[in-house]
C-alpha cells in the first residue's frame, strides 16, 4: 500500500512564516520543505496550522499537491505557553474541515508535542498510523542548560504521544538515546531520518561579489545564524572573537531575530561592550531565507554555539554553501559536521577552544576552502529528494502494517 494523502499537524509553527521571526525557526523550513518534496513524489499533503495574525487566506496553496490550513483556536496573537489549552479547539476545528471537504487520510504527521496532542487523537479517530518528530524535547533542553524552564504539561504529553505513536521520528541517534533513555520510549518505534537542505538556494556562490553585494570590506566574518535566544548561546561568540588576535580584523554577523523582544540582543550588546567589542558585532536581523546563502557565502567560518540542536540546520545550510562549520558537540550537529573535515566540533563551551579552531581557518586558506569542499559534498548526500523518500518509506511500511492488521479482524 502506498500512502496517497497525509495530514501534516504543525499547529505553533506556520510554514509561511519567515524564519528568524518570533518562534519560527529551523522546523518551518523542515515542514515546508518535506512537504514539498513528498508532494513532487505524488503525495497530497495538507499542512493543518493555527491562524495567526498576518494570515491572507485560510487555505493557501504553496506547491504541487501541498496545501496549508489555517484554523482558528483562540486570539491569533496568543503566546505560546497559551496554546496548550487551546489543543481541544484546534482539534475540533480540523474535524470539522475534515468533514466539510469528506477528507481522510492515511498517516498523520505530527511536528512538536503540542502538534503530538492533537495528531495521536485524530489517528486514533481515524484509525490511521500516527508519526511524530519531536524537533525539541523539553528534557533535554532542561539538563542543557542552567535556567531553562519548560512549562509543566510538555514532559508530560511528549511522554504519551511517545508511548501512543506508531512512529516517532529522530534526527540524530542523540535524540534516539534520549527518547528512550529520558521518556523510555520504545527504541523500536524510533526510526533516525534527518533533517534535509534545499542543494539549489543553499549552494556556493563567488565570495568577493557577495560581500560586495553586502557592502563588506575586508574583515574575516562569523557569522552567526539562528533565532536569538539564551538556548543558542550568542554569549560564546562575542567570548571566541574576545579572545582572537586576528591581523585584518573579524566581524561577527548575527542574523535573526530576537525572540524576547530585544532582552537577549541587549545582553549580547552589553557583553561586547564590556570586551570592547562592540564595533565588531552587527546585528542584521531577520533575513529573508532565499537571501540567507548571501551571508554564509560571504562569511569565513559560521559559528553554532548552541547549548542544544536536536539537528541543526544551520550548520548544514552553511556547509551546503561551502562555508566550515565550527559548533558545539551537542545534539544533533555531531551528525552532520565531520570533525575535521568539514569544521570542527568541540566539546566543551570554551572561548579558547572556539578561538584556536576559528583561527586556524581564518589564517589558512587552503584549509578554508578543503573543508569547505568537503563540507558541500557532505551537504549533497542530505537533499530533501533523499529525506523525502526515506520518510515515504516509513509511511508506506506502516500503512502496510496497518492494513494488515486490519485484514485480520
Amino acid at each position: 500500500m502506498s500512502v496517497g494523502r497525509a495530514a501534516f499537524i504543525t499547529l505553533h509553527a506556520c510554514p509561511l512564516a519567515a524564519p528568524g521571526q518570533g518562534k519560527s525557526g529551523g522546523m518551518n523550513v523542515y515542514v515546508r520543505q518535506l512537504a514539498a518534496a513528498l508532494g513532487d513524489m505524488e503525495m497530497k499533503i495538507d499542512i493543518f496550522t493555527r491562524e495567526h495574525a498576518d494570515v491572507a487566506n485560510r487555505i493557501e496553496t504553496i506547491g504541487p499537491n501541498v496545501r496549508v490550513i489555517h484554523l482558528k483556536a483562540g486570539e491569533p496573537d496568543a503566546h505560546l505557553e497559551d496554546l496548550y489549552a487551546l489543543l481541544p479547539e484546534f482539534l475540533a476545528q480540523l474535524n470539522v474541515f475534515r468533514e466539510e471537504e469528506g477528507l481522510e487520510y492515511d498517516v498523520v504527521h505530527s511536528h512538536y508535542w503540542l502538534s503530538g496532542w492533537v495528531g495521536s487523537r485524530l489517528a486514533e479517530a481515524m484509525a490511521v498510523p500516527h508519526v511524530v518528530t519531536f524537533h525539541t524535547l523539553s528534557l533535554i533542553k532542561m539538563q542543557s542548560r542552567a535556567g531553562e524552564v519548560e512549562q509543566s504539561e510538555r514532559p508530560v504529553v511528549e511522554a504519551e504521544v511517545m508511548a501512543s505513536a506508531d512512529r516517532i521520528i529522530a534526527f540524530s541517534p542523540h535524540e534516539k538515546d534520549a527518547m528512550s533513555r529520558l521518556y523510555n520510549a520504545d527504541a523500536g518505534k524510533v526510526s533516525l531520518v534527518p533533517c534535509g537542505v534545499d542543494l539549489s538556494v543553499f549552494r556556493p556562490l563567488d565570495q568577493k561579489a557577495v560581500r560586495d553585494r553586502l557592502g563588506l570590506n575586508g574583515e574575516k566574518i562569523l557569522l552567526y545564524v539562528g533565532r536569538v535566544e539564551p538556548l543558542k548561546g550568542l554569549d560564546l561568540l562575542v567570548e571566541t572573537a574576545d579572545q582572537m588576535d586576528s591581523e585584518g580584523g573579524v566581524r561577527l554577523m548575527v542574523v535573526g531575530a530576537d525572540v524576547n523582544g530585544d532582552r537577549e540582543i541587549d545582553r549580547v550588546k552589553q557583553l561586547a561592550k564590556e570586551r570592547d567589542l562592540e564595533d565588531q558585532i552587527e546585528f542584521v536581523g531577520q533575513v529573508d531565507h532565499n537571501e540567507l546563502p548571501l551571508y554564509y557565502n560571504a562569511a569565513d567560518v559560521c559559528v553554532v554555539p548552541s547549548y542544544y540542536e536536536s539537528f541543526g540546520l544551520v550548520a548544514l545550510e552553511s556547509m551546503a554553501c561551502g562555508t566550515p562549520v565550527v559548533a558545539t558537540r551537542v545534539g544533533g550537529l555531531s551528525t552532520i559536521i565531520q570533525h575535521g573535515r568539514t569544521g570542527y566540533l568541540k566539546p566543551w563551551r570554551c572561548p579558547d577552544a572556539f578561538a584556536n579552531s576559528v583561527e586556524m581557518i581564518i589564517a589558512n586558506d587552503g584549509l578554508q576552502q578543503s573543508l569547505g569542499a568537503a563540507a558541500r559534498k557532505r551537504a549533497e548526500g542530505m537533499g530533501w529528494d533523499n529525506v523525502a523518500a526515506m520518510m515515504l518509506e516509513e509511511y508506506d511500511m506502516l500503512t502496510g502494517q496497518h492494513a494488515s492488521d486490519d485484514n485480520k479482524y
